[in-house]
């Protein structure tokens, strides 16, 4: 079996949308997905599932947690694989950033449209700079995420899209969990 990362975007912050992660386990196993483990409670699921598609297993996520819990919540679904690409493409590799945990992943739900991306490239935030390659955007934040202008939200409503934010130990995190047997 093939194990996957599930992203769930914008649960537990600030006391909204809540989704104890012990509970969301339990969901997730009384609905057939195996090997469920979660990290940290800002919705980040490993799991093992057969034979069955990304696209499959994101709408199947977001139907058990709209059942369960009342409220739509966006997932958006890698494989290990896909995850390590990822981290590995990563341009920001001073390990001065990486250290002070400066470095983050934008992942997005999909491919922004070139009209929105050419005007988001002329836009300047000075103490932040980023870089798109394929469908992650990563963010070197020079003064922390707290004090970082591009943020999630601002990327989403300038790229017209959704997407999720993770900091760069959280992927190495993930990628760990994600190749444990």
């Amino acid at each position: 079996m093939d194990k996957k990362i599930a992203f769930l975007r914008g649960i537990n912050v600030s006391g909204q949308r809540k989704v104890p992660m012990a509970e969301l386990r339990s969901i997730l196993s009384n609905n057939g997905f195996k090997g469920v483990k979660t990290y940290i409670q800002s919705g980040n699921v490993i799991f093992e599932e057969a034979d069955v598609s990304v696209p499959e297993t994101k709408v199947s996520l977001e139907k058990i947690i709209k059942a369960h819990f009342g409220f739509e919540v966006p997932v958006l679904v890698k494989s290990v694989s896909d995850l390590h690409k990822i981290i590995r493409n990563n341009p920001f590799s001073r390990k001065e950033d990486l250290e002070a945990n400066r470095i983050y992943f934008v992942m997005l739900f999909g491919p922004p449209k070139k009209e929105r991306l050419d005007l988001f490239r002329k836009e300047v935030y000075p103490h932040e700079t980023w870089e798109l390659v394929e469908d992650c955007l990563y963010l070197c934040c020079k003064n922390g995420y707290g004090n970082a202008k591009l943020n999630n939200n601002l990327v989403e409503r300038k790229l017209g899209l959704e997407a999720t934010t993770r900091n760069y130990r959280t992927m190495l995190k993930l990628l760990e969990m994600g190749n444990a047997n």
